[in-house]
């Protein structure tokens, strides 16, 4: 792979030396409300040059990770089956090579792709996922492959009590019903409970693949989002939560859902770069 042309900042590490490996996937063709979200990778590698390396947060600097940015993948919009499988792609070859793989959409259907992989790798796949909706529609519209289907379908891969849901605060009955009939552990509307459950799974050395909405971010810091949903997380939640999933083993990542178009302010692109930032030095950390 050779390096984008525009990098994440301090993100310029050579693959061959890389432990963690950037790759994006601008599709939002299932989108159900404001579309946009296919520009967020773009955005964030754009505006991650506001930021600096270092992390007060962590007292850590990108400069001193191994993190390689391959670039976005080019998608074919109307297709989402043929999407999936390129971003499958991508992520099969970064985790054959040893490499953790963090995808950056795009919408959450991206993420289907990405757990594919890692699911063929890590048979025993477990899924930490952080959303305002539970994404657990067997359909919407008549499409299976769907933003809002996205966990349905990697339950449908993985199986019962292996997707681990926190700050959920939306979703229609089945959705809920289908979460407390035990198919998945749900944590409604904050992080209660992550703790531990990181901790079960880190003792059991359980592979994970930890996937961030950022619409679980309340509206007020991430108004920047195709389907705002008032209720969520403040930002240093957000913060706290992701380093505590990075003490798990985590085999692969996503950042989904910024849609920069959708807030002129610029604050949502940022709240996201700063994320990004703190997610790549907390995954350093533990690999």
């Amino acid at each position: 792979m050779n390096r984008n042309v525009e990098t994440f900042i301090g993100c310029g590490c050579a693959y061959e030396q890389a432990r963690i490996v950037l790759y994006g996937a601008p599709f939002d063709s299932t989108t159900s409300f404001r579309p946009g979200a296919r520009f967020g990778s773009a955005a964030m590698r754009h505006e991650s040059f506001g930021l600096e390396t270092y992390s007060p947060y962590q007292r850590a600097d990108l400069c001193d990770c191994a993190v390689f940015d391959s670039g976005d993948l080019e998608l074919c919009f109307g297709d989402a089956q043929r999407a999936l499988e390129d971003i499958r792609a991508r992520a099969r070859e970064i985790l054959a090579d040893g490499k953790l793989p963090l995808l950056l959409g795009g919408e959450h259907l991206v993420t289907l792709g990405a757990v594919r992989a890692a699911a063929e790798k890590y048979p025993d796949l477990h899924i930490i996922h952080f959303d305002a909706h539970a994404d657990l529609r067997d359909e919407y519209l008549g499409a299976p492959l769907s933003h809002a289907c996205v966990l349905r379908r990697c339950h449908d891969l993985l199986g019962d009590a292996r997707i681990h849901q926190f700050c959920i605060r939306s979703g229609d009955r089945e959705e809920w019903a289908f979460a407390e009939a035990g198919h998945t552990d749900l944590h409604p509307f904050d992080f209660t409970g992550l703790r531990q459950v990181v901790d079960g799974l880190r003792a059991a050395g359980t592979p994970v693949y930890l996937t961030v909405d950022l619409d679980c971010l309340d509206p007020s810091a991430f108004p920047g989002t195709g389907t705002p949903e008032a209720g969520g997380v403040t930002f240093l939640q957000l913060l706290e939560a992701v380093r505590t999933v990075c003490g798990a083993r985590v085999v692969g990542a996503d950042l989904t859902e910024l849609a920069p178009m959708l807030d002129a302010s610029g604050v949502s692109t940022a709240a996201a770069c700063k994320v990004l930032r703190e997610l790549l030095l907390a995954l350093s950390a533990g690999r």
